[in-house]
C-alpha cells in the first residue's frame, strides 16, 4: 500500500498542536477533516492539508479513506468509533477510549466482529523511555518483579464534570501503563482527598506490588512524573518525566541517559510518543495487522482499572479487577 488516506474527526486545539504535524512524518495523507465548527476544520485543512467537512458520513462517504482519527471529547468517542467501524474503516481515538469500561468493551467486541483496527492514543506505551522499559523488563522473568512506583501530578482540575477530572483525563495515562509494564493488575486499594489526590496500592497478577501517587495540586508548566522500577537482584530502573532515566544492574550504575530537553511537556514526536503511536497505527494499516502496543482491548483492561481505583476510593475497600474477555 501508498501512503495510507486517512481522515480526522475533530479540529480541536490539542489535536491541532500534536496530532495533524505528525501525519505526514507518520507515513500518511490527510485527506479530510470533519469539525462541527467548520471554520475550525477549514483552517485545519488549510494548514495541513485536505478537505474540510461539517458531517462524518458525507466525509468518508467522499473520500473512503484508509483509516480514520477521532479527536474529540471523550464523552464522544466510542460513539463515533463504532459509528466508523460500522462503515467498515480502521480507527484511532484519542484517550480514554470511552465514559466507562462497559463502553470500550462494546467497541472492542464490534472491532472483533467487523476484524478491523481500533486502537487507543495511550502516549505512554510509545514514548522512548517504554522502549527501554520493555526491552530492560524483558531481560527478567515477571515472577522477579518486585516493585513499581509512580508519582504522577499535574495542577489542578476542576473535576466538575467527567471529561474533566484528574483521573479520568490524566492519571489514566499511568493506570495504563503499570499493566502494560507489569502486567495485570489482580487487586487494588486507595485512599483518597476528594477527586484532587490518591493513594493507590496495586498487587499484580505476576505477585510484585505497586503504588500510585496521584494528584492535582501541582503544576502543567513543571509537570511531575518519577517512577522507580525494582527487579530481584539488586537490578532497579528510575525514570524522570518520561526522558531521564538510571538503570542499575546487580548493585552496579550500567546505563544514564539525560536528554538535552524537559520533554515531558515538549513538542518531541519520540519522547512524548505522539508520532510514535501514529506510525503504529499508519504501519497496522499498511499490513493489515493490529497495533503492537495499545489495541482496544487493551484500553478495555485499563478502564476495567480505572473504575476498580475510583471504586475502592469510594468505598475504602480492596477491590478485584476483573476484566471480561471478547
Amino acid at each position: 500500500m501508498s501512503d495510507p488516506r486517512l481522515c480526522i474527526v475533530g479540529a480541536g486545539s490539542l489535536s491541532t498542536r500534536r496530532i495533524y504535524p505528525n501525519i505526514g512524518a507518520a507515513g500518511a495523507r490527510l485527506v479530510g477533516i470533519c469539525d462541527l465548527d467548520t471554520a475550525k476544520a477549514g483552517r485545519n485543512a488549510s494548514l495541513f492539508g485536505g478537505k474540510s467537512y461539517g458531517d462524518v458520513d458525507a466525509m468518508l462517504a467522499e473520500e473512503k479513506p484508509d483509516g480514520v482519527i477521532i479527536c474529540i471529547g471523550p464523552d464522544q468517542h466510542a460513539q463515533v468509533a463504532k459509528r466508523v467501524l460500522q462503515l467498515g474503516y480502521p480507527v484511532y481515538t484519542e484517550k480514554p477510549p470511552a465514559p466507562s469500561a462497559a463502553d470500550t468493551l462494546a467497541v472492542a467486541r464490534l472491532a472483533k466482529e467487523k476484524n478491523l483496527l481500533c486502537t487507543t492514543a495511550f502516549k505512554k506505551r510509545y514514548t522512548t523511555v517504554a522502549d527501554r522499559v520493555k526491552q530492560w523488563l524483558g531481560k527478567y522473568s515477571p515472577e522477579e518483579f518486585y516493585s513499581i512506583s509512580i508519582d504522577y501530578c499535574s495542577g489542578q482540575y476542576p473535576n466538575d464534570k467527567h471529561h474533566r477530572t484528574f483521573l479520568f483525563d490524566f492519571g489514566v495515562h499511568v493506570i495504563d501503563l503499570v499493566q502494560y509494564y507489569f502486567g495485570t493488575v489482580n487487586e487494588v486499594f486507595a485512599f483518597t482527598k476528594g477527586m484532587d489526590a490518591y493513594a493507590v496500592s496495586l498487587k499484580f497478577e505476576c505477585g510484585a506490588v505497586g503504588s500510585m501517587n496521584l494528584n492535582c495540586g501541582r503544576s502543567f508548566q513543571v509537570p511531575t512524573e518519577e517512577m522507580e522500577i525494582t527487579v530481584r537482584g539488586g537490578n532497579f530502573m528510575t525514570i524522570h518525566n518520561s526522558s531521564h532515566w538510571k538503570i542499575t544492574e546487580n548493585g552496579i550504575p550500567t546505563e544514564w541517559r539525560e536528554p538535552p530537553t524537559f520533554a515531558s511537556s515538549g513538542d518531541s514526536g519520540r519522547d512524548t510518543g505522539h508520532l510514535a503511536e501514529l506510525e503504529d497505527f499508519v504501519n497496522a494499516i499498511k499490513e493489515k495487522r493490529a497495533t503492537t502496543r495499545s489495541n482496544i482491548y487493551e484500553s478495555y483492561k485499563t478502564m476495567v482499572l480505572y473504575e476498580a481505583i475510583r471504586s475502592s476510593a469510594e468505598t475504602q475497600q480492596v477491590v478485584r479487577v476483573i476484566s471480561e474477555s471478547l
